[in-house]
């Protein structure tokens, strides 16, 4: 379900500081997951790094950079990358 919120000039700052928390600690989190890869070469790191990177970007950074119309496809595109990186993190946990 999609709600839109009409947000006032102090609640949009708010939002977009929570935005760039939420994109900081992804990338951080894929940042240690890629370390972790380059000192171990364990394969399911590589796909636990693409699964975070997909989490952190599918509602942030895409669902902002699409310039689409239509609302209801931007965020089917948003779940699916999301989906996609929960499914990658599992392979990776499943493959530990």
């Amino acid at each position: 379900m999609i709600f839109i919120f009409h947000l006032s000039g102090k609640a949009m700052e708010v939002m977009n500081l929570i935005i760039l928390i939420h994109i900081i600690l992804g990338f951080i989190l894929v940042y240690f997951a890629v370390r972790a890869y380059k000192r171990s070469k364990y394969i399911p790191m590589i796909f636990l790094a693409i699964g975070f990177t997909l989490i952190t970007i599918g509602d942030t950074i895409i669902g902002d950079s699409l310039a689409l119309e239509d609302e209801y496809f931007k965020e089917m595109v948003e779940e699916i990358t999301e989906i996609s990186g929960f499914v990658l993190v599992i392979i990776a946990v499943l493959k530990s």
